[in-house]
Order: C-alpha cells, then sequence, then structure tokens
C-alpha cells in the first residue's frame, strides 16, 4: 500500500508541475513607455519642472484572482519585469543626457545631428555650423552616444532580460526619440530613409 501511495504522489506532482506554463515575455509596452517618460525628462527645457506623478495605490485583486493557482489545467504565469527604470546608474545618465541637451538642440535645428533608428545620434550635415560647433560636435557626439548605449544596457541588465534583448530596447528608444523630436529635425525610418519631421 506505501509504494501505490508513493507512486500517486509522484503522478500527482508531475500532473501539478506539467500543468504551469511558463511565459517569460519581453515586455515591450512596458518599455516604450518608460522611454518615452525617459525621454520627456531628458528633454525638458530648463525652466520646466518635473511632471508630478500620481501617487500610485496598491493593486487590488480579487480573491478569484488571488487564488487562481488553485484551478486545474494549464496556467501562464508571466514573469515580471520591474520597468520602473531608477537605479542609480539610470539616474545618472538620464541627468548626464538632460544636461547634454542644451548643447544638441541647436544642433538639431541646424540639421547638424539627427535621431537615428537604432537610438543613436549621428551627424548629417556641418554645413550651417560655427567652427566652435564643429570643433564641439564630434565630441558631443560621442558622449551622448555613450551615455545612450551605457542607459540601454543598464536598463537590460536592471530588468533582468537577456542580453539578446538589447536591440529591442534601442529600437523602442529609437521611436520615442524621433516621436518627440521638434518639427524641423532629422530623423532616420525604420527603413534607413532619413527625412526631417
Amino acid at each position: 500500500m506505501t509504494r501505490k501511495k508513493h507512486w500517486f504522489i509522484w503522478l500527482l506532482m508531475m500532473f501539478l508541475v506539467s500543468c504551469v506554463t511558463v511565459n517569460i515575455y519581453f515586455p515591450a509596452a512596458a518599455i516604450q513607455k518608460a522611454a518615452d517618460q525617459i525621454v520627456d525628462d531628458v528633454r525638458k527645457m530648463p525652466d520646466q519642472k518635473p511632471e508630478q506623478k500620481p501617487e500610485q495605490k496598491p493593486d487590488k485583486t480579487s480573491l478569484l484572482e488571488q487564488f487562481q493557482f488553485f484551478q486545474l489545467g494549464p496556467a501562464e504565469a508571466q514573469a515580471a519585469v520591474d520597468v520602473n527604470v531608477s537605479t542609480p546608474a539610470i539616474r545618472g545618465l538620464k541627468t548626464s543626457l538632460a544636461n547634454r541637451f542644451p548643447q544638441l538642440q541647436p544642433l538639431y535645428a541646424k540639421g547638424a545631428v539627427g535621431e537615428t533608428n537604432n537610438g543613436l545620434v549621428a551627424i548629417r550635415d556641418q554645413g550651417a555650423l560655427s567652427l566652435k560647433e564643429k570643433a564641439d560636435l564630434s565630441r558631443l557626439v560621442d558622449q551622448e552616444n555613450a551615455d545612450r548605449q551605457a542607459l540601454y544596457a543598464e536598463i537590460v541588465r536592471a530588468n533582468n532580460l537577456d542580453g539578446s534583448k538589447l536591440g529591442e530596447v534601442q529600437k523602442l528608444f529609437a521611436n520615442s526619440w524621433r516621436d518627440k523630436s521638434s518639427p524641423g529635425w532629422w530623423i532616420q525610418q525604420d527603413n534607413g530613409q532619413w527625412g526631417k519631421k
């Protein structure tokens, strides 16, 4: 009788384990929302005050949702991904990007730089720049791109995403940088073509 009991318990455990499907997904919508907020924070004008976020109330789930694990049959377990991008490294990179933006803004307006389709800044046309602006251009673009790449890598790391997701994070940020560009700035479309917004 004891042997049958162990056999039954083993079968029951195997059944329960097989009823859970783990779905680790890439939280594109949440990262896009975070990217939009970061770009807004970086590009806010010096006289603008940061947006006050409403205080979030605790999530109240129904009793049925709390005890969902009692249901039989396949269930989907999703990995919780924290895209609240507020690590010290991310905050530091945002500050660095925000401090550099006033120097880049006139370069965008003159068409000297543009937003690429991979979330970086590219030099476009130096013809309308002064000698000082030309001298500063490469340094500013290199610093900006280094900070942006570090930001994307830190978001991947902070959210425990697979390193292969870095390109997707960059693409989502590229959407935000381009969407939030001012009219007349150069942006690179997904197909690689450049145009003014």
